[in-house]
C-alpha cells in the first residue's frame, strides 16, 4: 500500500518533469546563433529597403531628337506640285532654308536668297516653311513676297529626320556638291555669308565662275566660261543686290 501511494504521488511530479523537459527542448531548438542570424537578415532587409526608399527614383531618359545627318536626305512635295529630291542636286551648293511667314528675319533674308538662286549658276535654294499653314495662304503670301526658288510646307509634327528640328527660325544649312553639310546657320543669313562659306569650303569665290575654285553645274571643275552660252558665266551676272524681280 505504501508503495502504491508513493507511486501515485510520483506521477504528478513525473508529468511536471516531462513537461519541463519538453518545454526545454522547444526552447533549445531556437538556437541562439539561429536567432542572431535571423535578426541579422531582418536588419539587412530593413536597411536595404530603407536605402531603396531613400534613393531617388531613376528619371526616365528623355527622348533624344535624331542628330542631323552628315549627308542629309530630303524628298518633299513643293508648293508647285513637283517633288524636290536633294539627292538629284548633287554637284551644286544647296541652301536649305527653314523659315516661316510669321518670322520677320526670315522674310528679310528671302530677297538675297532668291538672288543667289537666280544669279549664281552653282547655288540653289530650297525653302522649307516650318509652320502650320494651308496651301492657299502660302500662295497668297508668296504673291506678296515672290522668290525664285521652290517652297515646301513641312509637317511640323514630322519634320525631315536628316535635319535638326528647328528650335528657332530662320535656320539654314549649306550643302556641298558632294551632298555633305558644309555649315549650319542659326539666325539670318545673307549672300556674303553664304558665298564666304562656299569659298572657305573650296568653292567659287564671290563673282568667280562656277568652274573655278569648286564644282560647277555637274560637280565637275569645268570652267563655265568655256560654254557657248555666256549667260552661264557667273562673272557676267554681278553679285546679288538683295532682291530679285
Amino acid at each position: 500500500m505504501i508503495s502504491t501511494a508513493r507511486t501515485r504521488r510520483a506521477l504528478p511530479l513525473l508529468a511536471v518533469a516531462i513537461a519541463a523537459t519538453l518545454l526545454g527542448a522547444c526552447q533549445k531548438s531556437d538556437d541562439p546563433r539561429s536567432i542572431d542570424r535571423t535578426d541579422e537578415i531582418k536588419r539587412a532587409d530593413a536597411e536595404r529597403i530603407a536605402a531603396q526608399a531613400a534613393a531617388p527614383a531613376p528619371a526616365d531618359k528623355p527622348a533624344e531628337a535624331p542628330a542631323a545627318s552628315d549627308v542629309p536626305e530630303l524628298r518633299i512635295a513643293t508648293l508647285d506640285g513637283k517633288t524636290y529630291d536633294l539627292a538629284e542636286h548633287r554637284g551644286k551648293w544647296v541652301v536649305v532654308n527653314f523659315w516661316a511667314t510669321w518670322c520677320a528675319p526670315c522674310i528679310k533674308e528671302m530677297p538675297e536668297l532668291s538672288a543667289l538662286d537666280a544669279m549664281r549658276e552653282h547655288i540653289e535654294v530650297i525653302g522649307l516653311a516650318y509652320e502650320e499653314i494651308d496651301k492657299a495662304d502660302m500662295q497668297a503670301f508668296l504673291k506678296q513676297h515672290p522668290v525664285s526658288y521652290p517652297i515646301a510646307v513641312l509637317d511640323v509634327t514630322d519634320p525631315p529626320k536628316s535635319f535638326d528640328t528647328p528650335k528657332g527660325l530662320p535656320m539654314t544649312y549649306l550643302i556641298g556638291p558632294d551632298g555633305k553639310v558644309v555649315e549650319k546657320f542659326l539666325g539670318p543669313v545673307d549672300a556674303k555669308k553664304l558665298e564666304d562659306a562656299i569659298a572657305k569650303a573650296g568653292g567659287p569665290k564671290p563673282g568667280e565662275p562656277a568652274g573655278q575654285g569648286g564644282a560647277g553645274k555637274n560637280g565637275s571643275n569645268e570652267d563655265d566660261s568655256s560654254k557657248d552660252d555666256s549667260s552661264k558665266d557667273d562673272s557676267s551676272k554681278g553679285g546679288p543686290s538683295g532682291g530679285h524681280t
